[in-house]
């Protein structure tokens, strides 16, 4: 048993000196205090990283289908009145959002950009007690009401009981409306009146649309739009006006819901008009984001890049839409992003590292500083030193 015991303790790497011949220095004092603060501070970051979650990016292949994209927008434009604004949305399949009302609010704003309280439709109107019927006479009392839509009746049952019917028929057909104090409807309501009241107004639009997941585009412009010839045009000529001011601020722009450490590059963004018309234009890059966090909860969501050109009034021969339009691409790679701790034996290797790593480095410089010490007092001793 004895011989055993010997064996081990001759495998003893760490070999013991008695106290006496230990030599303590003022120069290894003051490193060893260095070495334990550095020593301290290393361990307490390492603890740190540790004890909250680190992020890993990946950049994986979109395999994805059949999926929509929801876009959330919240943008003000302070010389577009409420009334004339529209907002449309298409993508590369052919679907087309035209004049798209559900799921926004529009809110009134003064020219110092203050909300304006809503007020009750028709005000300013001219009051004609009797509407005029699709058959040429006014209302009577025991008359149901079906107003003319001027040629633009899909059948012989329609009415159009609303300058907005009309309007809405006129689409369809492919018509603009020219005047609309010609139409009984939009004159009852007093629509080109309401237009005059809100000059000077703005417009904030906000809320989201829900489109496929292709390559599109969704625009803010005044008119409403419709096809004509294949071609999409908005009906400019019921407003009676030659220039439209776009100037515009985008308090947001999200591609997708919210995740920690996205940045939606447009938020905050304005624009301002210098000339008398023209189109702005954003071209933008979709990134396909997955963030999951330490629980496994994924959030489906996405980045962006963006671009901007604004086309004047002419170009060449050609007059552009006056609006903001805003053509989005899908990028085919996805970035994922994963939240996951440190495990134990990681953050144990690296406390052994830095605990071994200074207490190496700081015994080589106390080696380094003693023994050139004691070699300097050896030659002062014999005057050899200079």
């Amino acid at each position: 048993m004895e011989g055993l015991m010997g064996k081990v303790r001759n495998l003893d790497a760490y070999p013991k000196i008695n106290e006496d011949f230990y030599s303590r220095t003022l120069s290894g004092g003051v490193i060893t205090l260095a070495s334990s603060i550095v020593m301290f501070l290393l361990f307490f970051s390492e603890l740190r990283l540790y004890l909250h979650a680190v992020t890993e990016t990946k950049l994986v292949v979109d395999t994805s289908r059949g999926e929509t994209l929801r876009i959330n927008f919240d943008v003000a434009f302070p010389a577009l009145p409420c009334s004339i604004l529209s907002l449309d949305a298409m993508d590369i399949s052919g679907e087309q959002h035209l004049d798209v009302k559900h799921d926004i609010i529009k809110k009134r704003l003064d020219s110092h950009g203050n909300v304006i309280e809503a007020r009750p439709d028709g005000i300013g109107a001219p009051k004609i007690e009797k509407p005029l019927q699709r058959h040429g006479g006014r209302l009577e009392h025991n008359e149901t009401y079906c107003g003319s839509c001027y040629g633009a009746e899909a059948s012989d049952e329609d009415c159009c009981n609303s300058c907005e019917d009309v309007r809405e028929a006129y689409r369809k057909k492919g018509w603009a409306v020219t005047n609309p104090d010609f139409m009984d409807q939009c004159k009852r309501e007093g629509f080109l009146q309401k237009i005059k009241d809100e000059e000077g107004e703005g417009c904030n639009i906000y809320g989201f649309l829900e489109v496929n997941k292709v390559a599109g585009n969704f625009h803010f412009a005044p008119g409403k739009s419709f096809q004509q010839s294949g071609v999409h045009v908005h009906d400019l000529l019921a407003f009676q006006k030659d220039s439209f001011n776009i100037t515009h601020k985008i308090n947001r722009l999200a591609f997708g819901g919210y995740f920690p450490g996205v940045v939606n590059p447009l938020d905050g963004v304005q624009w301002t008009q210098e000339t008398p018309s023209g189109m702005y234009q954003y071209f933008i890059k979709v990134v396909p984001t997955v963030y999951t966090d330490v629980s496994g909860h994924a959030i489906q969501s996405n980045q962006f890049s963006v671009t901007e050109h604004f086309r004047g009034t002419d170009i060449g021969r050609l007059q552009s839409l006056p609006g903001v339009f805003f053509f989005y691409d899908l990028s085919p790679i996805k970035v994922t992003f994963t939240e996951e701790h440190v495990s134990f034996l990681h953050f144990l290797t690296n406390v052994c590292a830095i605990v071994g790593g200074v207490f190496t480095v700081s015994g080589i410089l106390d080696s380094f500083i003693y023994h050139g010490q004691k070699a300097i007092k050896k030659k002062m001793e014999i005057g050899k030193f200079s």
